[in-house]
């Protein structure tokens, strides 16, 4: 599975990372996962999965984490999940 993150601030993109998982384990193992380095790696708090959040993923492997998603505040509108390659 490759999921692609990106951060936006005022419709641009500030930085992005695929990060591939290839372990065997569930789809959703793998999402936090990724989720979880790539806050390391950017240097963010983990946000948190809201209703709408979940709903949009499951429609479009993709969402969007903004302000409301995070306890402490971020430099930047958003961060994108974007499932680009699944097993």
């Amino acid at each position: 599975m490759r999921i692609w993150f990106k951060v936006f601030k005022e419709n641009r993109l500030l930085r992005d990372t695929v990060i591939e998982n290839t372990q065997n384990e569930t789809r959703t193992h793998k999402i936090f996962q990724a989720l979880e380095e790539v806050c390391y790696q950017f240097d963010l708090g983990k946000p948190i999965w809201l209703d709408a959040t979940v709903s949009e993923f499951k429609r479009h492997a993709k969402a969007r984490f903004t302000q409301d998603h995070f306890v402490e505040e971020i430099p930047f509108d958003y961060l994108e999940i974007h499932v680009i390659e699944e097993d």
